[in-house]
Order: structure tokens, then sequence, then C-alpha cells
């Protein structure tokens, strides 16, 4: 049972008031709403919290140390093997992508970080594993890893700092001088520091979540089988293109990309829908549009999303 399943009984609950019935395409949008809604909120409230009250014990050199005065390319590497073992989802990803950059690491190396926490995990890897098998588990960790390493080594050559929002610098320039604290100082720090994220970044999220529901519950189930098969050379374009503003984690997608393999769809095609579903998504965009500017914003998943769909197109060459 997921842990979240409380979450799918409330959601159940509140649409028990109404009179739409769950056989109805409009009950499964208003679940993936209020599920999403509520999960995302909940996710951003505990991981941001934990992450501002965990960053208060480590200096901000020591990180820095450890991801940046290195040759470039290791803290890229380090950072990516980072996300790998944190189960975060895109979303859930962004507040220790914020802490990273408070403390001084590198824009490129937290990119790295950014896309390889979503999109690659240990619970991903198993059930591909059991799914599809060691050579694709293995195929897509190594091309997840890769795409990190080398959008990250991009970011950080084009020297974009400026394009990242001025009050993330004037909270690292404040952790200079810190001192020594109470838990009881670390504890109400992090409780207002989470409070003042989630108040300015939730209503975004809800707009980008209720986008998603729409094309959760009334895109058809066989539009992806039926536009996206191997005939279609544009195949892979058009899965990333849909996957970006819906939202889920890896662990979660992968049921569906067994569907569509199913179904006849290209495992390179299956996989590129996969990435684009767990490493872009419309409501991290909203959440990292208080972080970036909207150039560097476009940027990331510009980069990102073109990685994704090159990845796509060889997995269908070669498998």
């Amino acid at each position: 049972m997921s842990i979240f399943y409380p979450i799918e009984k409330f959601a159940d609950f509140v649409l028990s008031f109404t009179s739409v019935s769950p056989n109805d395409v409009l009950y499964g949008a208003l679940h993936f709403f209020i599920y999403d809604s509520v999960k995302i909120g909940l996710l951003l409230i505990a991981i941001i919290f934990t992450i501002t009250f965990i960053r208060s014990y480590l200096p901000a050199q020591k990180i820095r140390r450890l991801l940046s005065n290195r040759f470039s390319i290791v803290g890229n590497i380090l950072a990516s093997l980072l996300g790998v073992i944190t189960p975060f989802c895109s979303c859930s990803a962004v507040p220790l992508f914020i802490g990273l950059l408070e403390a001084g690491v590198p824009l490129g190396v937290t990119f790295s970080y950014l896309i390889s926490a979503p999109m690659v995990n240990e619970i991903a890897v198993v059930l591909l594993f059991g799914m599809f098998g060691w050579k694709i588990a293995l195929l897509y960790v190594f091309s997840g890893v890769l795409l990190a390493i080398v959008a990250g080594v991009i970011f950080g050559k084009m020297k974009l700092e400026h394009l990242v929002e001025e009050y993330v610098w004037k909270f690292k320039s404040e952790e200079e001088d810190e001192v020594k604290q109470t838990i009881n100082n670390r504890l109400l720090t992090s409780y207002y520091y989470t409070k003042d994220l989630v108040l300015k970044v939730f209503p975004y999220v809800m707009i980008g979540v209720a986008l998603g529901a729409l094309i959760h519950g009334y895109l058809p189930n066989d539009f992806l089988a039926t536009y996206a098969s191997a005939s279609n050379p544009f195949a892979v374009i058009i899965v990333v293109l849909i996957g970006i503003p819906l939202y889920s984690n890896a662990a979660g997608t992968i049921p569906i990309v067994r569907s569509l393999v199913e179904k006849g769809l290209p495992m390179g095609t299956a996989l590129a829908f996969m990435m684009s579903v767990t490493a872009l998504s419309l409501p991290e965009m909203i959440i990292l549009r208080n972080v970036l500017k909207p150039k560097l914003l476009a940027l990331y998943f510009g980069v990102v999303g073109l990685g994704i769909i090159v990845t796509g197109y060889l997995f269908n060459l070669i498998l």
C-alpha cells in the first residue's frame, strides 16, 4: 500500500459529496487535482522544513568544497549520483536544488542534481528491472545520469548565475556570517522559511496541477498508442510535449510505460515519455520560476527536453 493511500481516500471522500460518478471523466480529473494538490503540498512542507533544518547544521563552506573545489565535471557527477539516491519527484527535488544554490554550489552542478533526482532513483530501477529486464534498467539509468551530467556541464559553461533571482544570492551572503544556534532557533527558522516559500509558490502549483488534471482526465486512453506509434517519425517529440504538463514520479510512471509498450509503442518512445513526465513538469516549472528568471527557466526546459528527445530516438535505434 502506498504511503499516499490516505490521500487517495481523502480525494474519494471529498468527491463523495458531489454528484459526479466515479465512472465519469470529470471524476478522474477532479480526483487527480485533489490528490496531487494535497500530495505536493504535504511534500513541499515536509521536505522544505527538513532540508532547511538539516542545512542549518551543514556549513555552506563544506557543501561548496564537496561539490565545487574539484575538477568541474566531478561536481556534476557527484550531484547526479546524489540525485539517484534521493527518491524525489520533480517538485520535491526543487527545495534541495534551492538549498544547494543558497549554499554557493555552482549553478551547473545544482542543475545536474535537479535533473537526475526525479528521473532516476532506486525504486524506478527495481521496477524497470522487474518489468523489462536488466538491460533496459541499466540503459535507462546510464542515459538519465549522462543527461544530468552533460546538461549540468553545459549550464555551468554558459555562466548564467545572473539569471537566478537575487534573493537566492542574498540568502547566501547572509549565511556566511552564521552563528551558533539553538535547536529552537533552528526549528523556528525552518518553520518561517518553509511557510514563506510554500505560501509563495503553492497557488501557482495548484494552477499547474489543474492543467495536468485536465490532460489526465480528458486525454483519450489510446491517444499515445495511436499518434505516437512506430510509424510516426515525430512520435518521440509528441510524447515529450504531452508528458511535460503531467506530473508523477518515476515509480508511478513505469506501469504506464509498460501499458504503452504493450500497446505497440517503441521502447525509446515510451521511455522518453517517462523521462519528460518525471524530469520536467508544469508544477516544477511554476515553482522554479520563483528561483530562476524566465530566460534561464526556458533554457533549462529546452536543453533537458531536447536531451530527452535525442535519448528517445537513440533508444529506438538500438533497442
